[in-house]
């Protein structure tokens, strides 16, 4: 259908009255609180690292940053709830690795992670690492392979849950060795079962295991970023002996697709000049995260890229929710 001139005229003037808009409201942004949606419960590791970046990032742009906790379906419902929010820069989502992984994992979401939400700016890094009971005979990752090699199926491996990001980083170690643990996937605290030698091995967030390895109550064999982790840097990387490896736990902000690129850059520069701060660092590498900032291209680029390793993963394992 062709416009004529005058709607035509009408129609134009209308965008870039839009435009101007945006454009002002960027440059006056913000001028209410800012939300962040975590959509995990309070207290879970998101929600804590969000209400200390905010806290940080408040102080910086001058206006308060909630925490709005939208908890369920595996973080699927608070992402939603981001994915379909205002464009405005008002609304952001707490990002973590499990979104990268429901991607592909659930097959009937109604929003695109990859396309609905955009990135804004890479938090921090959470490694993932393997540890087993003090009795379990392997002390290294190549007597691991070797062991689950000679007993294929018969080593029992704790996760924090099927499709979690443990789960995950346990089945992409069995892709890249051509090993098969059992999986027993725990809702709840496994740490008492491992202690015990009910369930031998497991792997799990650093966070959560560094204590324990520290105090000699587990074993830590192998964590699963590149680097060896400052919160335990005795314990080797998985890639040492099993090279290309790694598997992280990670955090950053997002936003719905839309939000004026003034304001993502806005909120880019000012939520990393927070994680530059020492006093923000120490607290962060405090509950076992590793400060890893991030641009928006770099982010970006790592999600696509975490999206597609999940993806084959899962499709390799046959991973499946109920």
């Amino acid at each position: 259908m062709k416009l004529r001139r005058r709607e035509f005229l009408h129609v134009a003037a209308g965008a870039a009255l839009a435009a101007s808009s945006r454009s002002a409201a960027a440059l006056d942004f913000p001028t209410r609180p800012v939300h962040i949606i975590t959509p995990y419960p309070p207290g879970a590791g998101p929600d804590v690292v969000a209400r200390l970046v905010g806290q940080w990032l408040g102080d910086r742009i001058g206006q308060q940053v909630v925490v709005d906790n939208r908890p369920g379906a595996s973080g699927n419902i608070g992402t939603e709830k981001a994915a379909k929010s205002e464009p405005d820069g008002y609304t952001l989502l707490i990002a973590v690795s499990t979104n990268a992984i429901n991607q592909t994992l659930y097959r009937n979401l109604n929003f695109d992670f990859r396309t609905d939400l955009v990135p804004v700016v890479g938090i921090g890094r959470i490694p993932f690492v393997i540890v087993v009971n003090t009795n379990f005979p392997a002390k290294t990752i190549p007597e691991l392979i070797a062991y689950a090699k000679a007993n294929p199926g018969k080593i029992d491996m704790a996760t924090n849950g099927v499709g979690t990001g443990s789960h995950a980083a346990a089945e992409l170690f069995m892709m890249m060795t051509g090993i098969k643990f059992t999986h027993v996937p725990y809702k709840g605290n496994y740490l008492t079962d491992l202690m015990g030698g009910q369930v031998p091995l497991a792997f799990g967030p650093l966070s959560a295991m560094s204590e324990y390895i520290k105090d000699g109550r587990v074993r830590g064999l192998g964590v699963s970023t590149t680097a060896r982790s400052p919160i335990l840097p005795e314990v080797p990387t998985i890639a040492e002996s099993v090279p290309g490896y790694v598997a992280e736990g990670w955090y950053g902000l997002t936003a719905p697709k839309g939000t004026p690129a003034e304001i993502i850059a806005k909120l880019e520069t000012e939520t990393r000049a927070s994680l530059a701060d020492a006093t923000l660092q120490s607290r962060l590498l405090t509950l076992g995260v590793e400060p890893s900032p991030m641009s928006t291209a770099e982010f970006g680029n790592f999600i696509a890229n975490e999206i597609d390793k999940w993806a084959k993963v899962i499709k390799y394992a046959d991973i499946r929710v109920n």
